[in-house]
């Protein structure tokens, strides 16, 4: 019998060692002195006088790309064609210098230190403050990607990527929304209104038009929207059940992780993960409601009971849930509770157990050749026993493949019914624990081994699926980084068509895959 325990609050998780704290300076209007004349620190002139400081540059032999630097901004920039001197510092808020030798470095740092600067010295970490992070610039959004010096040609790839993501017309967006938080008080009071407003916000600003008079007007549409809502709803909340998938962060769905990332509080089950918890806004209050078959529990009523409760206090509430909450989740029962008490509900599905372990034993639940038919059963009943309520014979039929949740405890006494109603004894069975995760495990074997009691993984969810399909395995792994597809004999080029083959690219090179005659074929294979 399961022991009843009450809904747990918790916090996230304490935040890893930082090498280096991103710390964002406003240095409009201070002098940052710059000695040196390489390429380098041209770049690092460039980016300070950006930033509306003041750069005095001492180098005695400034590169071409410096002097062209200097002669495109005279205003901020100054060249003076020396080494540098001690009462060049007075005055300085920051120092960079491009110094090779380290007896000079250090003279340079100790006497930076002196009139109270911070110090960079380019490629001596020894003798640095602080370092210069590879930036995204949407200004005012900023985006700045260190690696603590460890793979500077990484933090260069990421960039590229973030750049990829972020639209060009971001930054107008944002100086657009700068403009319009008081007009934004105006139109919409409450605090839970301009919440929505944000929300609608950020996807018109990853969406949206680049001209700044729609951008207008956009913005004065979104916040009468979410006005009416918040008219219409009050203070009252709403409840999200989110499907959490699995285990692996990564099978998250972009709509689960939106929730999350808007959620006031999660309530979240045993089987959700930290890493899928890390995810969510860090300001979300965490509440876990852990259940475990024949251990402690909260009770399914005392749930229903706090999500309502959260809602009707005002509070946007995801109630996260393993897998997809549609199977075996309990989730009619919620949104039973939140629709009696007039709580908006919506479900967000996830990617259940059974899809994620067909994947991990590179399968398929319905082979053509195998299976007709599909089906998912809980052997776990509420008292823990397996439900009287089965339909072994549908169950045992050998054109179907079943896939078995909550059954560590019942799948022997599951596999003897199965080979007495039919099933052959030999038909191929699989257990997979922890789906996804880094410890997961897995079991090949038969009906028949099953029925003897074969040892299956102790630890974790579990899943079992039985069927020929189980068998027939694709001999393409499936978590290969890239396919690849062998060209026909005759290596003619046919046209790309709508269906969606998508160029495989190198990180470094941009290099696409030709298409080839046959390629249908080989993609389906795969």
């Amino acid at each position: 019998m399961n022991t009843a325990v009450p809904p747990e609050a918790s916090r996230p998780a304490r935040l890893n060692p930082l090498p280096k704290l991103p710390i964002f300076f406003d240095l409009t209007g201070k002098r940052i002195l710059v000695i040196g004349g390489s390429e380098g620190v041209a770049w690092k002139a460039e980016l300070l006088a950006a930033a509306g400081s003041t750069v005095p540059i001492f180098a005695e032999n400034p590169s071409p790309e410096l002097l062209a630097l200097v002669r495109s901004d005279p205003n901020r920039l100054t060249l003076t064609r020396r080494n540098w001197r001690d009462a060049d510092l007075q005055g300085i808020s920051v120092a960079v210098a491009d110094i090779e030798d380290r007896q000079e470095a250090q003279l340079f740092a100790d006497a930076a230190r002196r009139h109270g600067a911070l110090i960079n010295v380019v490629d001596q970490p020894a003798f640095c403050d602080f370092q210069f992070g590879t930036i995204v610039n949407r200004a005012p959004v900023i985006v700045s990607i260190s690696t603590d010096g460890a793979a500077p040609i990484l933090a260069q790839a990421i960039r590229r990527r973030i750049e990829a993501v972020l639209p060009f017309s971001l930054g107008e967006w944002a100086q657009t929304a700068k403009d319009f938080r008081e007009r934004l008080r105006e139109i919409v009071p409450s605090k839970s209104g301009r919440r929505r407003f944000w929300e609608r916000f950020v996807d018109a600003a990853f969406t949206g038009t680049t001209h700044e008079r729609e951008r207008d007007g956009t913005l004065d549409d979104l916040a009468c929207q979410s006005q009416d809502e918040a008219l219409e709803r009050g203070t009252l909340g709403e409840v999200v059940i989110v499907g959490a998938g699995p285990g692996d962060p990564e099978l998250l769905t972009l709509k689960a992780m939106r929730e999350l990332q808007a959620a006031d509080v999660i309530v979240y089950d045993r089987l959700v993960t930290s890493g899928t918890l890390e995810l969510a806004r860090r300001e979300a209050r965490r509440i876990h409601v852990g259940k475990e078959g024949h251990g402690a529990s909260c009770r399914q009523e005392d749930i229903n009971a706090l999500i309502v409760d959260l809602a009707l206090a005002g509070q946007r509430v995801v109630r996260l849930k393993g897998g997809d909450p549609a199977i075996f989740g309990r989730t009619g029962e919620e949104v039973a509770a939140c629709r009696d008490a007039g709580v908006p509900v919506r479900i967000v599905p996830g990617v259940t157990a059974a899809s994620a372990a067909a994947a991990s034993l590179n399968g398929s639940l319905t082979h053509r050749d195998h299976a007709q038919r599909v089906q998912f059963i809980t052997a776990h009943d509420r008292h823990g026993n397996l439900p009287e309520s089965l339909n072994i014979d549908a169950l045992a039929d050998p054109q179907a493949t079943t896939v078995v949740y909550m059954g560590r405890r019942t799948a022997s006494k599951l596999a003897t019914r199965l080979i007495e109603h039919g099933l052959p004894p030999d038909t191929p069975a699989a257990a997979v624990s922890n789906v996804s995760r880094d410890n997961q495990e897995s079991v090949q074997t038969t009906v028949m081994d099953v029925a003897q009691g074969v040892s299956l993984p102790e630890e974790g969810p579990l899943i079992i699926a039985i069927g020929a399909s189980v068998s027939a395995r694709s001999e393409v792994p499936l978590r290969a980084s890239r396919a690849v597809i062998t060209p026909s004999e005759d290596r003619q080029l046919v046209p790309t068509t709508g269906r969606a083959v998508s160029a495989l690219r190198d990180d470094e090179e941009g290099l696409k895959l030709p298409l080839y005659r046959g390629v249908d074929v080989a993609c389906a294979e795969i």
